[in-house]
C-alpha cells in the first residue's frame, strides 16, 4: 500500500480563476511538504501538461511529475470553490485536483499512486462527497478512508 496524502497537502474552497494560478499555488504548498523550491515543482507540472493535459475528464485533474530530490511520493489535493479551465480530455471545467509529485526514480510507487488516486476519484459518488466536503478536515476524511489506500 502507498501512502502520500496528509493534511498538509489538502485544500478545501480554493478560490482561484485559472489553471496557471492553481498550479502555482500548489507548487508553492509543495514546496513547503518537500523543501523543493516550489519553481522547479511548477517546471516540472508544466512539462508534463505540455504532454497533453491531466485534465482526465469528470471534473477532475491529477497533475504530476518526478522530480529530481523529491523525497518520496507527495499527494495534494485541491477542491475547488468554482471550477476552472484545464484544457480536460472531456471539455469539462475542473473542480477536483489531484496533484502527484515523486521522486524521479519512482517508477512503480508513481504509477501505482496515480493508479490509486484514479480508482479513488473515478467512483462518482466519492467525487461529489468531494465537491460537497465543507473543510480541508472533511475532505482528508475522504480521501484517508483505509480502503483507499492514499493516506501518509
Amino acid at each position: 500500500m502507498i501512502e502520500f496524502l496528509n493534511a498538509q497537502g489538502v485544500m478545501a474552497d480554493v478560490r482561484v480563476g485559472d489553471k496557471k494560478t492553481l498550479l502555482a499555488l500548489m507548487a508553492a504548498r509543495a514546496g513547503k511538504i518537500t523543501g523543493i523550491h516550489e519553481r522547479l515543482i511548477m517546471d516540472g507540472v508544466i512539462a508534463r501538461e505540455k504532454l497533453g493535459s491531466t485534465g482526465v475528464g469528470k471534473g477532475i485533474a491529477v497533475p504530476h511529475a518526478r522530480l529530481t530530490g523529491c523525497p518520496r511520493v507527495i499527494g495534494l489535493f485541491a477542491q475547488l470553490h468554482a471550477p476552472i479551465e484545464f484544457d480536460a480530455l472531456d471539455g469539462h471545467l475542473v473542480d477536483l485536483v489531484f496533484m502527484l509529485l515523486s521522486p524521479a526514480d519512482a517508477g512503480a510507487d508513481h504509477l501505482q499512486a496515480l493508479a490509486a488516486i484514479s480508482r479513488a476519484l473515478r467512483d462518482g459518488a466519492m467525487s461529489d462527497k468531494l465537491r460537497g466536503a465543507t473543510s480541508a478536515d472533511a475532505v482528508l476524511a475522504l480521501l484517508t478512508q483505509p480502503n483507499l489506500a492514499l493516506a501518509a
